[in-house]
Formats: structure tokens, C-alpha cells, sequence
């Protein structure tokens, strides 16, 4: 009767339709082979029994080997049957527990699917760079995952191995999964690529914006009207441009450069925004070549204002100079009753070799004039045209102003040469004059000889004397006839010097009579 009761349990054709079923039905199954292998020794020791009692050769030992039988056969039964249901539901709790497993991690694919489908790329580039964070967060929680769907295959092979009745629908499933899982991760790399194109976005976006500020601020600077108010200041803005543009060309080349190539990777990447980047690129290229254009042209202007001041600098240290040589010429004028004529000579050459070398400068800045004159109309023509005249007036008045020092020089040096020939031709009638008649009176004819042949002697030294004496006075003549500043005090000396020769000729020859006689 135990036996039967407990037959029907072993015997349940429900295997149950979910895991906590199953479970379920494991737990009483179970209790049913603890309760079998309770009453094991029970039933042993009532088969020995029966089994002594049907050994009898007696008609009454035959109702108990027929319950003998049926016992032995429902009691093997049972234990069979009970086995049997355990390794059903074995096999069928795998199998829910496969189907469990299989829901949770279709469960959570999904939701992981749902939270890559977010079309959230952030406003600015702070907060993209924290939802690119997070999603690699989710990133390496989905590559662990990995693990869990291997285990899952490997639950999937197990009943596969075990020749289930559902082994297609189970594998089927697994294959779905595996199916869900690749695409979940395509969805994540997905998901990471736009993120990174928005953050790379927004950075191009920071750099292109700060480019196009600090352009606009270069350009400020070589955008500046200002050209210098004279030879000084203008040097001082073009050296001062000349760094500037140094140092901006070689920062914003590397910057530009910078940009270009982020662009350049971006769209060969392939980026969803290729167009408004390449729109970025040409703008701020263009912003570029635009600030190198204008600080060309403000080169060229500080350059040209440059010659400008220039050219009025060197009018004005030309204009310098040549005021300083004239101041010099009244100097040398007032070196006349101080030096010889040769010194006087000599200083003038030197003077006058000193303007020579101005001839160069002027020249120059006359051909500095015609070049400008090309380059500006209007006031500043007019102010290199003034400026030129000016000095080329001063020029020609210090060009007169030499050349009439240089007369005025050489009339003083042919007075001073006149004047001295005149004191030495003096001295020297004076002293012929005080030898004509300086002998003792002769005595005899032979000493009178001796007397007119000094006499003579003297006759030609004088006429030797004859020919300076006549160049001096054709000089005097000369300076007198020059209105010559001295002409009165020369015309007194070549009077003296007329009459001084006059004195000797005839005091000559009034001794030259009275040898004779």
C-alpha cells in the first residue's frame, strides 16, 4: 500500500512549465527518494520474510509469493520511475534554467539598447567629453558581459549534448542572443563614434574660434594707420612690425597648420558634419591669407613711409652740413692776415674737398626725390618737392658762396704774395743801394777798373732783378685793376717799388758816370 501511494508520484507526467515549477517538483521528487531509501530496509526485511514464508511447499505460501512478486515488482518500479523523473527534471530544470538565464540577459541586451538609442550628444564640449566618459563606462560593462554570454553558449552545448527535445527552439535562442549581443556591441562602437565626432567637433570648433579671435586681434594691430611723425619714430614702428609680423607669421602658420590637419582627419575619418567642418576650414584659411595680406601691405606702407622720413632726415642732416660749411668760409676769409698764401691755399683745397664729398649726398637725394615722386601724390609731393628745392637752393648759394671765398682767397694770396715779393725786392734795392758807391775812392786807373767791374756786376744783378720786379708790378697792376680789397695800399706799394727802382737806376748810373769819368 506505501508503495502504490507513493507510485504515482514517481510516475507525475508534469515536469512543470517555468524554473520555480520545476524546482518545485524537484524538491518533492527528491523527498520521495529520501522516503525510498528510508523504507529500503523496511521493504528488504519484508522480502526476506515473504521470500522465507513462499520457500513452504504449501498451498497458503501462495497468496504470499504472488504478493512477493507484485511487491518486488512495484517496489523496483518505484525506485525506476523515481530515478527516471529525477533525470527528467534534471534535464528540464537546465532547460528553464537555460530559458531564465536566456530572458535576464535578453532583458538586459534590451536595455542596454534602449540606452544606446539616446540621441544625447551634449551641448558643449565639457559635457560630451562626460557623456563620452560614461558610455565607456558602459563600454567595458559591455565587453564583460562577454563572459556571460559564453556561459550561456556553454549552458546551450550541455543540452544540446544531452539530445533535449528542444535542442533547435535552444538553439534557436542562443543564436538570437548571440545575434543581440553583436549587435549591441555594433550599437556601442556606434554610440562611441558619435560621441567622439561631437567632442572632436566641439574642439575644432574651440580651436577654429580662438584662431578667428586671435586673427582679429593681429589684425587690429596690422590694421594700425599709424606711419610715424618723423625718421625716428617710424624706424622705431617698422622694427617693431618686423617682430611682430615674425613672430605672428610663425605662430599662426603652426596653428593654421594645426587646424587644417585636425580638419583633414576628421573628414577622411569620415565625419557626419564633413561639410560644416570644411565650411570652418575655409573661413579661417581665408581669415588668414587675409591678416597675411594686410600685414604685407602694412609692411609696404611702413617701408614707404620709412623712405619718406628718410629722405626728409637726410634733406635735413644734407641742409646741416651745408649750413656748417658756410658758417666755416667766413673763418676761412679771416685767415688772411694770419697765414702765408700757401696755407691759406691749402685750407681752402681742404674746404673745398670737404663739399666735394656732398656732391654724392645731393645727387642721391635728388634720385631718392624722382623715386618718390612716383609713389606720392598730393601734400607729400608737395613736401618732397619742397624739401628737394630747399636743399638744392642752399646747395647753389654754398656752391656761389665757394666760389667767391675761393676768389676772394686766391686775390689775398696774390696780395700776400705781392706784398711779400715787394718787402724782399725793397730789402734787396736797399741794400744794392747801399753797396753802389760803399768803395774806397780809387787812386790809380787800375783800381777804377776794378771798381766799374763791381759796378757792372751790379748792372747784372739788377737786370736780372729786372724781370721779377716787372712780374710783381704786372701783379699789382692786376689786383688794382681786380678792385682787389687792398687796391690802395697795393697801388702805395707798387709806387715805393717804382720809385725805390727808380732810386737805384739812377743812383746807378750816376756812379757808373763818375767811374767812367
Amino acid at each position: 500500500l506505501w508503495v502504490q501511494d507513493r507510485l504515482p508520484l514517481a510516475t507525475l507526467k508534469d515536469h512543470g512549465t517555468n524554473l520555480q515549477t520545476v524546482q518545485q517538483f524537484i524538491k518533492k521528487n527528491q523527498n520521495l527518494r529520501r522516503e525510498i531509501q528510508v523504507h529500503r530496509p523496511r521493504v528488504d526485511e519484508v522480502l526476506e520474510r515473504a521470500g522465507a514464508v513462499a520457500s513452504i511447499k504449501s498451498p497458503e505460501a501462495e497468496g504470499v509469493r504472488r504478493l512477493l512478486e507484485k511487491l518486488r515488482t512495484t517496489w523496483t518500479e518505484l525506485q525506476d520511475q523515481a530515478e527516471r523523473r529525477q533525470q527528467v527534471l534534471d534535464a528540464t530544470y537546465q532547460l528553464e534554467q537555460y530559458y531564465f538565464d536566456v530572458a535576464e540577459v535578453e532583458s538586459w541586451l534590451g536595455e542596454q539598447e534602449l540606452l544606446l538609442m539616446s540621441e544625447e550628444k551634449g551641448k558643449d564640449e565639457q559635457s560630451t567629453l562626460q557623456l563620452l566618459k560614461k558610455h565607456l563606462l558602459m563600454e567595458q560593462t559591455v565587453e564583460n558581459y562577454e563572459e556571460t554570454i559564453a556561459q550561456l553558449s556553454r549552458q546551450c552545448r550541455a543540452l544540446l549534448e544531452l539530445g533535449h527535445p528542444q535542442s533547435e527552439q535552444v538553439s534557436r535562442r542562443q543564436s538570437q542572443v548571440d545575434r543581440l549581443y553583436v549587435s549591441l556591441k555594433d550599437l556601442v562602437e556606434e554610440r562611441k563614434a558619435k560621441l567622439e565626432q561631437q567632442y572632436w567637433l566641439y574642439q575644432l570648433n574651440r580651436e577654429v574660434d580662438e584662431l578667428e579671435h586671435w586673427i582679429a586681434e593681429k589684425e587690429v594691430v596690422a590694421g594700425s594707420p599709424e606711419l610715424g611723425q618723423d625718421f625716428e619714430h617710424v624706424t622705431l614702428l617698422q622694427e617693431k612690425f618686423l617682430e611682430f609680423a615674425s613672430e605672428t607669421g610663425s605662430v599662426g602658420q603652426e596653428r593654421i597648420a594645426a587646424v587644417n590637419q585636425m580638419v583633414d582627419e576628421l573628414i577622411d575619418y569620415g565625419h557626419a558634419d564633413a561639410a560644416t567642418i570644411a565650411e570652418w576650414k575655409d573661413g579661417v584659411n581665408e581669415a588668414w591669407a587675409d591678416l597675411l595680406e594686410l600685414m604685407e601691405t602694412r609692411a609696404q606702407m611702413l617701408a614707404a613711409s620709412h623712405e619718406l622720413h628718410k629722405f626728409f632726415n637726410d634733406c635735413k642732416e644734407v641742409l646741416g652740413q651745408i649750413e656748417e660749411k658756410r658758417q666755416r668760409l667766413p673763418e676761412l676769409a679771416a685767415r688772411e692776415g694770419r697765414t702765408s698764401a700757401g696755407a691759406l691755399q691749402r685750407a681752402l683745397g681742404v674746404f673745398e674737398h670737404d663739399v666735394e664729398v656732398l656732391v654724392t649726398q645731393v645727387r642721391q637725394l635728388q634720385e631718392g626725390a624722382a623715386q618718390l615722386r612716383t609713389l606720392y601724390a598730393g601734400d607729400n609731393a608737395e613736401a618732397i618737392a619742397g624739401r628737394e628745392q630747399e636743399v638744392l637752393r642752399a646747395w647753389k648759394e654754398l656752391l656761389a658762396a665757394c666760389e667767391e671765398c675761393r676768389l676772394h682767397v686766391a686775390s689775398v694770396a696774390d696780395k700776400i704774395r705781392f706784398v711779400g715779393t715787394v718787402r724782399d725786392l725793397l730789402a734787396w734795392m736797399d741794400g744794392v743801394l747801399c753797396q753802389i758807391g760803399a768803395g774806397e775812392k780809387p787812386r790809380d786807373v787800375s783800381s777804377v777798373e776794378l771798381l766799374m767791374n763791381d759796378h757792372q756786376g751790379l748792372k747784372n744783378e739788377m737786370e736780372a732783378r729786372g724781370k721779377s720786379i716787372s712780374t710783381c708790378l704786372e701783379l699789382g697792376k692786376t689786383l688794382i685793376l681786380g678792385k682787389s680789397p687792398a687796391a690802395d695800399e697795393i697801388k702805395t706799394h707798387v709806387e715805393k717799388l717804382i720809385a725805390k727802382k727808380k732810386e737805384m737806376m739812377e743812383k746807378w748810373d750816376k756812379h757808373w758816370e763818375w767811374l767812367q769819368q
